[in-house]
């Protein structure tokens, strides 16, 4: 259970969102902002994220996720809530099957 002011939300991101950076820039980005979570490539050509944190902090990055790196093109943002179980800092994962989703 997350505490009071804090949210967990898992993302896919549809769009050109492999191979333009997406997911180091998604690194620097939740970072600056404080968020704990991770990023990874799924074989369908999605990236999926995961962000937790302060739920202004959430909201700003799910905004900056829209605008993705300079090359990225977002389609959309499937939103999912999460329960926000995760090691403190934001990583980049491995891709992953889209079968194989775990948050």
């Amino acid at each position: 259970m997350l505490d009071e002011g804090y949210k967990a939300v898992r993302m896919v991101i549809h769009g050109r969102v492999q191979g333009v950076w997406y997911r180091a820039w998604t690194v620097e980005h939740a970072t600056a902002l404080g968020l704990d979570g991770w990023v990874r490539n799924r074989a369908d050509g999605t990236v999926e994220a995961l962000l937790v944190g302060r739920e202004d902090k959430v909201e700003e990055m799910i905004r900056r996720c829209h605008l993705g790196p300079e090359r990225a093109v977002v389609e959309k943002i499937e939103q999912f809530p999460a329960r926000g179980i995760t090691p403190k800092g934001f990583v980049q994962k491995p891709t992953v099957d889209v079968d194989q989703r775990r948050s």
